[in-house]
């Protein structure tokens, strides 16, 4: 392996499958647990930073009139709930998982302490951090970033719903083309919409290579791991 501990960063979207919509799709969220699991048997200390858009999220809220900084914390526990349903999935494929929340919700989850996580992770638990950063305006990008860096992790894989990082939008332009490497600062200059920008200006700062593929291609998470050139990297 090239890479022996993580951070792997799901939009909340992709728990919905790629038709998108709603809620949390049943196939989605065990296809994306076993993937993890096998990449954790493996050796692989893993943490897991999960979106909360396919529930809510907070930039929509506040462009339809709501305070931002409200959205922000209505999006955070967005996020717990599907944290709450990937360790589910993940302890039903037998692999010891935490979740720990920037927002204390002891009834249900671990409050983020950093040394405690790392303790997790080389005990060999899958270590998911919900609510983000804790703080209003920071994208869950933006958290898994600092989570990355907090937990000393070699790389952040960024899993999407199309192959890597492209010129244009795949989806709606079928010539776009795909790039197999990016400067942080190419990126940046661009303005490419995969990441938020903070998170990327926290990567190039501390010098973490982000990995960013599609999520969905069975094996796609073990081969990156392994050094494959799969997707975009970013560094």
């Amino acid at each position: 392996m090239k890479y022996r501990r993580i951070v792997l960063k799901l939009s909340g979207e992709a728990l919905c499958g790629e038709e998108g919509g709603f809620g949390i799709r049943p196939e989605t969220l065990h296809h994306v647990a076993g993937e993890v699991a096998e990449l954790q048997r493996m050796g692989v200390q893993i943490g897991v930073v999960v979106g909360g858009g396919n529930i809510f999220r907070g930039l929509k809220g506040a462009s339809a009139g709501m305070d931002r900084s409200q959205s922000d914390y209505m999006g955070m526990l967005a996020t717990v709930i599907n944290a709450l349903a990937l360790q589910d999935a993940l302890e039903k494929t037998g692999v010891p998982t935490r979740v720990m929340t920037a927002i204390e919700i002891r009834q249900v989850a671990e409050p983020y302490i950093r040394r405690r996580a790392m303790r997790h992770l080389e005990k060999g638990s899958i270590v998911i951090f919900a609510a983000g950063t804790g703080n209003p305006f920071f994208s869950t990008d933006t958290a898994a970033a600092l989570r990355a860096m907090e937990i000393q992790a070699q790389a952040l894989f960024k899993a999407t719903k199309v192959e890597g990082i492209y010129d244009r939008d795949p989806v709606r332009h079928e010539g776009a083309q795909m790039f197999a490497h990016l400067s942080y600062d190419r990126f940046l200059a661009d303005r490419i919409g995969v990441m938020d920008s903070t998170a990327v200006t926290l990567c190039r700062e501390n010098k973490m290579p982000i990995r960013v593929f599609k999520l969905m291609t069975r094996g796609n998470i073990l081969r990156v791991c392994r050094g494959e050139e799969i997707g975009t990297i970013v560094d």
